[in-house]
């Protein structure tokens, strides 16, 4: 502010004199702002800003009925419009137009209630960080719930959040607090509601069932309206400033027995935000009285869906491949599954069970299964060996069956067998077999002295590979008769 004295002497300096206004802003150390107020200049130059400023006057109802229509809308876009109308100014002139005539948003006035005892729990979750993983990296989640009425809260850490999810976390948060509030109040998330147009709201079938056993109302905030359930945001705020901050969660058991002992012995003791000097724990006994019974027993809250497991004996579930017997390969099963353990059924039977892993493209495989799988596969080997061998001699299949009644492995004397195929060839081994057949025999040490004599008798070479050093070529000997060496 000037004072009289002052306000005369610019008067002076400017109209008298002719200074400039930088002159008297620079003489009389004044502001220039203070020196146009006094000398009446500044709305004069506001008005008279750009002559393209008056390119807008023809096109100023319009501007102002759209904005009225749609007070959101930008400036750019407005210019867009005007430029298929005719107008050819900048959209710097358009926007501190639009600035001026914008209509300002009623400012909302809340109205602070306090809920009924017993009435209402509020849901929400808040982002966390990356926790790393076998195999990378996953989200990390705290699900918070919160008594309306008392401000008592319990939460979970959590990497998979879906519905089945949310479910899980609802009917633990009974069971902490002994009874459920006849009403959870939701934001809008996609685990929570399908579709919403205006009041018209389609629930998660998942959550509707649960809903209807527990015997609780779901409701919804309006879209955009986080301060209608500002006690779980509070709260939130309230874990983020004394849990979370300066604290790294590196694994859900750990996070979940660091937030259990929080809220036991620092959350819950606190003062009640508006029934002091009573605390959270005090109101919180008076509430659970009023609050309805939990079902007995608890709500199933396990994900159950049909599945299809692979050629490889594995079923694939939320990125990873968990093992299942193989001789259910490639059949239609059912996948049963929660946080902490995955299960396979085929009908009602559960043929596999593994701990649920949070890692990214994991293969988990129990060793009985794995063992089963190498037993089939040299079970297989060995059947394709006894086929060779039915192919070469046809009698095989009668010393098959006497080596089935007793004896060695069945596998070792078929891998005999095959030896002595390789070594004798295919014509002495089927006279060989057929003989042991006809003569009763079964041990393999007698077909091979079989195997032998035949040879002999066809005058075969002895079956034995001869290694020649690298200097020696390999040629082909013709024997003379030995007759011709006693002449003479």
């Amino acid at each position: 502010m000037t004072t009289p004295e002052q306000d005369a002497e610019i008067l002076r300096l400017y109209f008298g004199e002719h200074w400039k206004v930088g002159t008297i802003v620079e003489q009389l150390g004044t502001h220039p702002d203070v020196v146009r107020r006094v000398l009446g200049i500044g709305t004069a130059r506001a008005a008279d800003v750009s002559p393209r400023a008056r390119l807008l006057d023809p096109y100023r109802a319009f501007i102002d009925e759209t904005l009225a229509r749609y007070p959101k809308l930008r400036s750019t876009r407005l210019h867009d419009m005007l430029a298929e109308r005719g107008y050819t100014g900048a959209v710097r002139t358009l926007r501190a137009y639009v600035a001026d005539v914008r209509p300002k948003p009623r400012r909302e006035i809340y109205l602070r209630t306090e809920p009924l005892i017993g009435e209402q729990a509020q849901v929400d979750w808040a982002y966390v960080g990356k926790v790393t993983v076998p195999g990378g990296e996953r989200a990390l989640w705290l699900f918070v719930i919160v008594l309306s009425h008392s401000r008592a809260m319990w939460g979970e850490f959590i990497i998979d959040l879906t519905v089945h999810s949310l479910t899980r976390s609802l009917v633990r948060a009974t069971h902490a607090f002994g009874g459920t509030a006849r009403q959870w109040l939701f934001d809008n998330p996609k685990i929570v509601v399908l579709e919403r147009y205006g009041d018209a709201v389609r629930f998660h079938p998942v959550l509707l069932d649960l809903c209807g056993k527990m015997r609780v109302q779901p409701r919804l905030c309006a879209v955009r309206r986080p301060q209608h359930k500002g006690k779980v945001e509070r709260a939130i705020r309230y874990l983020r400033d004394r849990f979370l901050a300066g604290r790294t969660i590196t694994g859900i058991a750990e996070g979940n027995a660091l937030l259990g002992r929080f809220i036991a012995e620092i959350a819950h003791p606190r003062p009640h935000p508006v029934l002091a000097p009573r605390t959270v724990d005090d109101v919180l006994l008076a509430e659970r009285v009023r609050l309805l019974a939990s079902p007995d027993p608890l709500p199933d809250t396990d994900r159950v869906e049909p599945i299809r497991a692979d050629k490889q004996a594995f079923i694939r579930f939320d990125t990873n491949r968990y093992s299942i017997p193989t001789d259910h390969a490639d059949h239609a099963l059912t996948l049963v599954a929660d946080d902490l353990v995955v299960r396979v059924l085929d009908g009602g039977t559960c043929i596999a069970e593994h701990p649920r892993d949070y890692g990214k493209r994991r293969v988990i495989e129990l060793p009985a299964h794995r063992a089963a799988l190498v037993a089939e596969r040299r079970a297989a080997r060995d059947l394709k060996g006894r086929d060779r061998l039915r192919a070469v001699a046809p009698d095989f299949g009668a010393l098959l069956a006497r080596w089935v009644d007793g004896g060695p492995s069945l596998a070792i004397l078929v891998t005999r067998a095959i030896k002595l195929l390789d070594l004798y060839g295919d014509q002495v081994f089927s006279a060989a077999v057929t003989e042991m057949v006809a003569r009763g025999l079964r041990d393999t040490g007698a077909l091979a002295v079989a195997c032998d004599r035949l040879r002999k008798e066809h005058r075969r070479p002895v079956p034995v590979d001869i290694l020649m050093p690298a200097h020696a070529n390999d040629r082909d000997v013709v024997p003379h008769d030995l007759g011709t060496y006693d002449e003479g």
